[in-house]
């Protein structure tokens, strides 16, 4: 494909999936956004509605907003803003609940550190897109919340979660799927992706060497110098839960990481994970089928792959693989891109009522899950497509 043709579809793509969300996801009726749109397009009024999921829509909009400069789009982002900042936002504690009814009263009011930092990642992007200091000084309450609640002082690292009062709380797990561990992979990656977009705008010296010493916390704990891929799950004294092999989380940090090290400008850390960025993406490709796409997860202690594709490490790849050739200039991860962005489009996009599917089965049947929810909302595909129009154009 001709790259100027394939720019012009994700172009289109990246404003198919906004468009979707502008039309389909407003609550009128409570306020916010639907909780839970499924995959038959049915909007569920009465579904909880996640901190992520603002989270996210809000980070999302913004973003697109300082790409578009459509007004339309940072007022989907204040819309988001507004509601996490009267309804998700505890001022008591200065923490986040993790959800809330959709009459906007608080349900399960835990501090899950997974969801206060991507709070920070679209307050600051917000701030960055607005201007409005409000959101900026909110960010970094959150940033501050995190330090001092979920820092492991004696072992580094940060811990999960903790109810309303920042007491500990038995479990733990960002989902049912989840070890029940004190500290994972996944709440580390997302709390750099934070500490990073919030020192773009507030360039604070603490929360630079907080950037650093996570990046140097990851290197040292989850990042696999045997395989390439990430350890997932660890207690509180580093021994490791063994897991899967998430081939979207491999590849999503190849990229990210790399990113945030940049962001701190330590060149030791930028030379380390750029390096770290090619080999991680080339472990990825163990998780590539003969059809461009890419599978969910794999289990080696078992020997199983989890033979679903779903939608989020299909737009994680397409980032991963453009970096890895930005780095080495090898059309080899180009093309890997081009034929997954071909498989994407053929059986991840709803290009008839849009946004992405969750995924298919290994006989390619949709997965009947959310069109839009809890863990289903425009920041991984959003995010893939701007990163990509940025990276190619």
């Amino acid at each position: 494909m001709i790259f100027s043709t394939l720019l012009q579809e994700i172009e289109q793509e990246l404003h198919h999936i906004i468009d979707y969300w502008s039309a389909h996801s407003i609550d009128e009726k409570n306020g916010g956004f639907i909780g839970e749109i499924d995959y038959k397009e049915h909007k569920n009024y009465d579904a909880e509605k996640g901190s992520v999921m603002y989270a996210r829509i809000l980070w999302t909009y913004s973003a697109v907003y300082t790409a578009t400069k459509n007004y339309d789009h940072l007022k989907v982002a204040e819309r988001a803003f507004n509601e996490i900042k009267t309804k998700f936002y505890n001022p008591e504690e200065k923490g986040l609940y993790w959800s809330i009814h959709p009459d906007g009263s608080p349900k399960d009011t835990k501090n899950q550190i997974y969801a206060l930092a991507f709070a920070v990642y679209g307050l600051s992007e917000f701030y960055k897109a607005s201007g409005n200091k409000e959101a900026l000084d909110l960010a970094i309450t959150l940033y501050q919340s995190i330090l001092s609640h979920s820092y492991d002082q004696r072992n580094k690292g940060y811990f999960e979660a903790y109810n309303q009062n920042w007491e500990e709380i038995s479990d733990m797990r960002l989902s049912e799927k989840d070890a029940n561990e004190k500290k994972t992979m996944n709440t580390h990656l997302h709390i750099v992706e934070a500490f990073a977009n919030l020192y773009l705008v507030w360039k604070n010296e603490e929360l630079k060497q907080n950037i650093i010493d996570i990046l140097e916390t990851i290197d040292q704990y989850f990042v696999d110098k045997n395989t390439w891929h990430l350890k997932l799950f660890f207690d509180e004294n580093w021994n490791e839960k063994q897991d899967v092999i998430s081939y979207g989380h491999d590849i999503e940090a190849a990229w990210l990481l790399q990113w945030c090290a940049e962001i701190s400008e330590d060149k030791n850390l930028i030379e380390q994970y750029q390096n770290y960025a090619v080999k991680m993406t080339d472990a990825t490709l163990e998780g590539l089928d003969s059809d461009g796409g890419l599978w969910y997860e794999f289990n080696p202690q078992e020997n199983h792959l989890i033979a679903e594709k779903h939608w989020w490490p299909q737009a994680e790849f397409w980032i991963g693989f453009v970096n890895a050739y930005e780095l080495t200039k090898d059309e080899k991860y180009l093309n890997y891109f081009e034929k997954n962005f071909e498989f994407t489009k053929k059986y991840i996009i709803d290009s008839q009522k849009g946004e992405w599917f969750w995924g298919i089965d290994r006989n390619y049947h949709h997965i009947r899950k959310d069109k839009a929810g809890f863990w289903k909302c425009p920041y991984h595909n959003g995010r893939a497509c701007l990163e990509i129009i940025k990276r190619l154009a």
